[in-house]
């Protein structure tokens, strides 16, 4: 299976900007922003219109993140995000290690004109060959 996308979106990131909220027991919720609420709800009809497939087996996942700014953004908050969307869609089964194997590839850019951000899945096994430690 090899599989690319393209979200035309501006990418965020799900840990900046989190809500804490008090429930009336006294217990405290950390909720996402409205500014990637408003993401995921974005990239979720765009995964969900395009997409109708259930992946259920190891892959891989590469995705180049195109951003507006040159600050520093974190690379795994932003997979984080990603892979949270494609089990919120419906695409992977789950975001565990037995699902997602690696990132391998994954990188950040400055695309201030055309944000956006381009996924690959490819299959594990496929691309990768998996060592068995031998008997001495």
């Amino acid at each position: 299976m090899n599989l690319h996308f393209t979200l035309n979106v501006v990418p965020h990131s799900k840990k900046n900007s989190s809500q804490i909220c008090t429930l009336k027991n006294g217990r405290t919720l950390l909720l996402p922003s409205k500014l990637y609420k408003k993401f995921e709800n974005e990239c979720l009809d765009l995964i969900q219109e395009d997409l109708k497939l259930y992946i259920n087996k190891p892959i891989t996942i590469k995705a180049h993140f195109y951003c507006k700014t040159r600050r520093k953004i974190d690379l795994t908050n932003l997979l984080e995000a990603l892979d949270d969307m494609l089990v919120k869609a419906g695409v992977i089964e789950d975001d565990c290690r037995d699902i997602i194997a690696s990132h391998d590839g994954s990188r950040v850019f400055y695309d201030k004109e055309n944000p956006r951000i381009e996924v690959w899945v490819e299959d594990f096994k496929e691309k990768y060959v998996i060592w068995k430690k031998s008997k001495k």
